[in-house]
């Protein structure tokens, strides 16, 4: 496929405050319009009362009380819904001055974002974590402003394991498979759960090609989604996994990453991957949950240690209305330690700053989170500074099961992703 460089390397020059803000990081000649910012943010609450307008009606209040004369709008948005309607808001020409969704790179490559070095101090611009100021970088800015963030670890139910006999975690492949054997022969109905549905296929594709020195690009940081690795990966899962039925009655293209995480917390699966959230709440349905890294192919060997998967969501500011300087002082007052970690704490996520991570709320993240940060520090994240990534994305979710169906064939269906992925990294040249 064609080459398309997908990773920047010159990040750390954010990560360190390198870069010059303008003066003053924007003036009131930017454009106050009426005096009302507009944020449209997903929303991460799943009911009423866990909702983020409680956070957001807090903060915009706290903020409006402290620079009178500018309000702050929120319109929440359900992640299923954020990317579509905020692009549509974009060409119907009625952009909002900010958003908070899962990507960002589409807005900046059609010039239509601030870029950090223009809203904040060099002081808060060089506070975000090193692995996600890279993320969020296209060229040599920084445009994609990481709020919170997450990372993958693999998650084990410690009664089930200690039911089937199995003393230690995994730590390879083979070892994985005979975990979940025996996990299966005790009765357990999801011994690996492999969720390759729609949902967020691209994340369990991502964590089990780079355990495998595979992954979405090469070390040049070009697409190589039809790798030898990958290929490799895929008909080891096929054969290994699936076949034998060791990842539970639904076929993988048609669990999602949410029913494989509910059957978690009822006590129905043995492994799978998880983030911070799913910890917490298993803890508090009294299910004693271990955590490792993803368990690495035979062929590297646990001598290598293969990145995990990091996962972050975006702030970016658009340039239609003007208020250059109004949004600069509302996202300085944002990623203030406290108002970064009541958010990060709330929903038990990882805040995306090195002084929020050290300090949220005076406290510091209790031990579950301390792990999932210390793997972010050195994980890789999607391409999301590639503007094709969105397409890109949905083709990998979208497609990716079919190779562990029963007629399927990795190498097939993985240079089809690849084909794909090279018309929409195209039609974005």
């Amino acid at each position: 496929m064609r080459r398309r460089r997908i990773f920047c390397t010159s990040a750390t020059a954010v990560v360190f405050g390198l870069l010059i803000p303008l003066s003053g990081c924007g003036s009131s000649a930017d454009g106050a319009g009426d005096g009302t910012l507009r944020l449209v943010a997903a929303e991460y609450g799943d009911t009423p009362a866990t909702s983020s307008k409680a956070y957001w009606d807090k903060v915009t209040a706290a903020f409006t009380a402290a620079n009178p004369g500018i309000k702050v709008e929120v319109k929440l948005l359900p992640w299923a819904d954020i990317d579509r309607q905020v692009s549509q808001m974009v060409k119907a020409g009625k952009a909002p001055d900010m958003a908070l969704m899962g990507s960002y790179s589409d807005f900046a490559a059609q010039d239509r974002l601030y870029s950090a070095d223009e809203l904040l101090p060099v002081a808060a611009e060089a506070n975000f974590l090193q692995p996600l100021a890279e993320a969020g970088t296209v060229g040599t800015r920084l445009y994609g402003l990481p709020f919170m963030a997450s990372s993958r670890l693999l998650f084990y139910n410690e009664a089930l394991f200690a039911k089937a006999g199995i003393s230690q975690p995994p730590r390879t492949w083979s070892q994985l498979k005979s975990a979940a054997k025996a996990l299966k022969d005790k009765g357990v109905k999801f011994p690996y759960a492999l969720p390759l549905g729609p949902e967020e296929a691209h994340a369990e594709a991502m964590i089990w090609e780079l355990s495998n020195g595979g992954g979405y690009a090469d070390s040049s940081g070009n697409y190589s989604l039809a790798s030898d690795p990958n290929i490799e990966t895929w008909r080891w899962v096929k054969d290994n996994l699936v076949a034998p039925g060791l990842t539970g009655p639904t076929p993988p293209s048609q669990l999602n990453r949410a029913d494989a995480f509910a059957a978690f917390l009822r006590g129905e699966v043995g492994m799978l991957n998880g983030y911070p959230s799913l910890a917490h709440e298993a803890a508090a349905k009294g299910i004693t949950v271990g955590t490792v890294s993803m368990p690495v192919s035979d062929t590297l060997g646990t001598d290598e240690v293969p990145p995990t998967v990091g996962v972050a969501d975006w702030m970016m500011a658009f340039k239609q209305n003007g208020n250059r300087a109004e949004i600069g002082r509302f996202l300085d007052f944002v990623y203030q330690d406290k108002n970064l970690s009541e958010f990060a704490n709330r929903y038990h996520l990882l805040p995306s700053t090195v002084t929020a991570s050290r300090t949220p709320a005076g406290g510091g993240l209790d031990k579950t989170d301390e792990q999932f940060l210390a793997a972010l520090h050195g994980a890789q994240l999607y391409p999301v500074n590639d503007p094709a990534w969105m397409a890109v994305s949905d083709t990998i979710k979208r497609s990716i099961g079919r190779a562990v169906e029963p007629n399927g064939d990795p190498a097939t269906v993985l240079q089809d992703i690849a084909a794909k992925a090279a018309d929409a990294a195209g039609e974005r040249s």
